[in-house]
């Protein structure tokens, strides 16, 4: 048994003080405030649960600082990604998936959901493990400290009728008959989930997404949806409809779903997520640094839409920048303060965030829970004086005020330092091994 005496702690029933947690077997056995700590490890300051990044591309992190010395859109960033793309092989991509995970873990992250399809070799060539790319970044993951969710993404398309570029085919299994073979030869664990996605309208033709949301019909099921302006436009003028409408006729929304940014939608779009319980995941940071626009993150909850929230391109990995981002991006849009809560992110980013991901026993300190735990430092220039309540985590914290982080029961984090990696080290080593 190992236990955890935690200052402050945000409980389901509130702020609770001096919050004495016992875990065994990764879970807590018992959470009780208003104890003296005893022999228990001992965690200053703030502490929430676990932090679900639902949204995840890892090669992306080795794109921050490179893709900023120019003007352009979406599209032309798209082309730098790519050549990131090019580069990877499954040991690379592990060293730089490792990298960047134990880089989230620094942030509190302790469950990321990877949307991958980066699949097969250069040319679509196949390695002798089919799934070597994606089994690189389990073992990523769990190197790193993190549970993760491989949410394993059919690509067949170039675009909405149009072909494979010679990068792209890198991602493709050639129909959604064969991705849906080849995810079948994963397995998952108690720290690993293996989901299924679409990455798009664009990469997945519309006579294709009733296969990908029928395959797997018991796991996460994600896609990019309505991120450019561009996106819509291809697939009113191909379908006549939004892409949030086939994606309904599709079969594909419902509450195992998560609409991915989400951004450029109709009243009826909005409507048809938020009644099937679909999450929108929203990726803030990587949502301005795009160029992508502002998502009507208030109109989907209110519709029945619950928020989750991703880093996905990791121009910034800080879900407490996330969080506070879809409030204020919200005010940019209606010049109006209060739209959303400091609860109602905390938990977007916990147990919403999560469930997603098929972590339905994650992110909220509560006897039977997965053992996360995040602290947060109460002194530094950010979160001095703030009142050291829900809203110092959401609205002044930052991933740098995170001291120690617990997973499953496990110190992992410690005094701000991984406890089995140098991350920065990792990451200047990974990045330049597929940026040279």
């Amino acid at each position: 048994m190992t236990s955890y005496w935690c200052e402050t702690a945000v409980l389901p029933s509130g702020l609770a003080h001096r919050v004495l947690a016992t875990v065994e077997n990764g879970r807590f056995t018992s959470v009780r405030p208003d104890t003296d700590p005893g022999t228990a490890t001992r965690l200053h300051g703030l502490i929430v649960p676990g932090l679900a990044n639902c949204h995840s591309h890892a090669f992306h992190r080795a794109l921050r600082g490179r893709t900023q010395t120019e003007r352009g859109t979406f599209w032309t960033w798209r082309e730098q990604m790519y050549a990131v793309a090019a580069a990877l092989t499954p040991d690379t991509y592990y060293e730089l998936a490792k990298a960047t995970y134990g880089e989230m873990l620094l942030a509190g992250v302790t469950a990321v959901g990877e949307f991958h399809y980066l699949h097969h070799a250069p040319g679509g060539h196949r390695y002798d493990d089919p799934n070597a790319m994606g089994t690189a970044l389990i073992a990523a993951a769990r190197d790193a400290g993190l549970r993760i969710a491989l949410l394993d993404t059919c690509y067949v398309a170039g675009g909405i009728d149009q072909p494979l570029n010679d990068v792209q085919q890198r991602f493709s299994d050639g129909d959604a008959t064969a991705w849906a073979s080849r995810v079948a030869q994963l397995s998952g664990a108690d720290d690993v989930v293996i989901g299924a996605a679409a990455h798009s309208i664009r990469g997945v033709p519309q006579d294709q997404l009733g296969a990908v949301a029928s395959a797997f019909p018991d796991v996460p099921l994600h896609i990019h949806l309505s991120e450019q302006v561009a996106e819509n436009e291809a697939c009113l003028s191909a379908y006549g409809r939004t892409p949030s409408q086939v994606l309904d006729e599709a079969g594909f929304l419902s509450g195992r779903t998560s609409a991915v940014h989400a951004t450029h939608l109709t009243s009826v779009d909005i409507g048809l997520l938020g009644s099937s319980a679909t999450y929108s995941c929203f990726c803030p940071t990587t949502e301005r640094d795009l160029a992508d626009g502002i998502g009507p993150s208030a109109q989907l909850r209110d519709a029945g839409s619950p928020l989750t929230l991703g880093s996905d391109s990791h121009a910034v990995i800080d879900l407490f920048e996330e969080m506070r981002a879809v409030e204020l991006d919200e005010r940019l849009a209606t010049q109006e303060r209060g739209h959303w809560s400091a609860a109602e992110l905390l938990r977007a980013a916990t147990v919403d965030g999560h469930r997603s991901i098929g972590f339905e026993d994650a992110g909220v300190i509560e006897v039977g829970a997965r053992a996360d735990l995040v602290a947060l430092r109460l002194d530094s220039v950010r979160t001095a004086g703030t009142g050291g309540t829900v809203e110092t985590a959401v609205f002044a914290a930052a991933a740098a005020d995170v001291t120690d982080v617990v997973v499953s029961g496990r110190h992992l984090v410690a005094e701000s330092k991984h406890q089995a990696m140098d991350v920065a080290a990792a990451l200047t080593t990974s990045i330049g091994a597929v940026t040279a």
